[in-house]
């Protein structure tokens, strides 16, 4: 029975990995007949040449890729985890940005375990590009579907001393308007204070200032509040659309 068992599992591994790979291969052939040396080297240098690109712009591969996100065609649930590893294990930047678009699709659906993929493409080829639509997108979205697992998983990423945890943490309800935790907010901002990061003082900027077009008031009185606190771009940011 055992061996039966263990002959079943490994047909299973490999049907899905079939799949996996039958699907991962399609959108490289997609990208590698839309690809275009002279938008790359634009768009690698953009990026401080930390990624490689194919050199396609974002509309034509989102109207080009849409073929891959029909519901026929998309990876089964118990194969999407391991399709976007995939995707993320490839050079180009375009799978990064179509791994998480891909995963978007299914946003609707997240379950708890969920979180280890999240932070998996949070904490692999890190930078702002994908963290800043990870972050809003999808990390905000599972908090809304499991907001008892909330906590505790923010005071994980807070703690870890990773710079694109944590601004995910300050940016994740960048999209909740009046739904916005303002206490959660604060708390995450006050952790962070006296960071030398760029890229977290300049979220925390970004946080007050998209948070002051649905509460311009709580924002200035934060800063009035904390800005002997804050670095000088937070408040910058902060205030940016506000008159």
């Amino acid at each position: 029975m055992e061996l039966q068992q263990k002959s079943a599992d490994s047909q299973k591994d490999y049907l899905r990995m079939t799949e996996v790979n039958h699907y991962v291969e399609g959108v490289e052939q997609l990208f590698l007949d839309l690809a275009n040396t002279k938008v790359a080297k634009g768009q690698e240098a953009y990026m401080k040449n930390i990624f490689n690109f194919y050199g396609i712009s974002s509309p034509i591969r989102q109207k080009e890729q849409k073929i891959f996100f029909v519901s026929d065609l998309k990876p089964t649930l118990e194969n999407v985890a391991e399709t976007i590893k995939c995707l993320w294990a490839k050079p180009e930047r375009e799978y990064q940005y179509f791994g998480q678009e891909l995963l978007q699709s299914y946003s609707n659906s997240f379950i708890e375990k969920d979180i280890h993929l999240l932070e998996y493409m949070i904490t692999h080829k890190s930078w702002w590009d994908t963290i800043d639509f990870i972050a809003p997108k999808l990390v905000g979205i599972y908090f809304k579907q499991l907001p008892d697992k909330r906590d505790q998983i923010l005071e994980k990423w807070l703690e870890s001393g990773n710079i694109w945890l944590q601004r995910t943490c300050i940016i994740y309800q960048l999209k909740y308007k009046q739904d916005t935790d303002t206490e959660c907010l604060q708390d995450i901002i006050l952790c962070l204070v006296g960071s030398k990061e760029f890229f977290i003082n300049k979220a925390i900027g970004w946080a007050l200032r998209e948070y002051s077009k649905t509460n311009a008031q709580w924002t200035i009185d934060f800063i009035k509040t904390y800005g002997h606190k804050l670095a000088s771009l937070s408040i910058k940011e902060g205030l940016k659309r506000i008159k």
